[in-house]
C-alpha cells in the first residue's frame, strides 16, 4: 500500500512539473518571438530618429525588468501550484487557488506587455505608428491562421 501512495505522488507532482513547464512555456517563449519582430521593425523599417531610439530603448529595458521579475513570479506561483496538488492530491480549494494565483500572474504580464507597446507607439509618428500596428496584429493573429 504505502508503494502505491509513493507512486501516486510522483505521478501527481510529474503532472504539477508538466503544468508549470506549459505555462512557463506560454508566458515566456511565445511573446518573445512576436518581440523579436517587432524589435526588428522598429530598430531596421521605421526609420527612428535619434530621440524616438533612446526613447524606446529605455521603455524596453524598463519593461526588460518588469518581464523579468514578473516571469519569477510564475515560477513561483508554479511551486505553489505544484505544492497544491502534492498537499491536496486532487482538484480542491488550494489547487484552485494556486491556479488562480497564476493566471493573475500570466494576466499581469500580458497587460503590461501591451502597456509596454503602447508607449512605443507613442512615440512613433503617424506612418511609423501605422506600420507598428500592421506587425502588432499580425504577431497577435499569426496562431489564429
Amino acid at each position: 500500500m504505502p508503494s502505491r501512495r509513493l507512486l501516486l505522488l510522483g505521478l501527481i507532482a510529474f503532472a504539477a512539473a508538466i503544468a508549470g513547464v506549459f505555462a512557463g512555456r506560454i508566458v515566456s517563449d511565445a511573446p518573445k518571438a512576436n518581440e523579436t519582430e517587432l524589435h526588428a521593425l522598429l530598430h531596421n523599417e521605421l526609420d527612428l530618429t535619434a530621440d524616438q531610439e533612446a526613447r524606446i530603448e529605455q521603455i524596453e529595458a524598463d519593461f526588460a525588468r518588469r518581464r523579468t521579475a514578473l516571469e519569477l513570479e510564475m515560477r513561483a506561483a508554479n511551486v505553489r501550484l505544484a505544492q497544491a496538488i502534492e498537499a491536496e492530491h486532487g482538484y480542491g480549494p488550494q489547487v484552485t487557488k494556486a491556479i488562480d494565483e497564476t493566471h493573475e500572474v500570466m494576466g499581469e504580464l500580458q497587460k503590461e506587455t501591451l502597456q509596454h507597446l503602447f508607449a512605443m507607439r507613442a512615440i512613433l509618428d503617424r506612418d511609423q505608428a501605422r506600420m507598428f500596428d500592421k506587425s502588432v496584429v499580425k504577431a497577435l493573429t499569426a496562431d489564429a491562421r
